[in-house]
């Protein structure tokens, strides 16, 4: 009998998918990451190699997708309400950091020649339902 994985979510950062782990372990959910000893050890390979791969049993799959909506997190603002989209007014927005403009790039070129985090790096919203990108005003 061969055992397989599905890819269930992705991570940039490796404790984020630690946490989930964890919960989804709790539930009884075998859990298997990848590639998350590359990205502790070098954290600016994560979107080259495509984040923290969050793998479940193929038989456990629609299980663990449940447990995940169910805890799923979306921004929220200061005051601990949740950030909506301007466009179609969902609450259902993710911060997510791009390098799009000369600034980001040029400290994002320096950082990884030398070995430095990023001193300069560009954070937007996106909408998870229309894809709409934005800044908060």
């Amino acid at each position: 009998m061969t055992t397989t994985f599905r890819t269930l979510a992705k991570y940039t950062y490796s404790s984020e998918a630690q946490i989930i782990k964890g919960r989804l372990e709790a539930d009884g959910v075998q859990v298997f990451l990848s590639d998350h000893i590359t990205i502790n050890t070098d954290p600016l390979v994560s979107n080259a190699i495509g984040g923290v791969k969050l793998k479940v049993l193929s038989s456990q799959f629609d299980e663990a997708k449940d447990i995940l909506d169910a805890i799923e997190t979306y921004s929220i603002n200061d005051e601990g309400n949740a950030i909506h989209c301007p466009n179609c007014q969902s609450d259902k927005v993710e911060l997510f950091s791009s390098v799009k403009d000369f600034k980001s790039l040029f400290w994002f070129i320096f950082g990884l020649l030398f070995s430095t985090l990023p001193f300069y790096t560009k954070y937007k919203y996106k909408c998870e339902n229309c894809k709409t990108e934005f800044n908060l005003e």
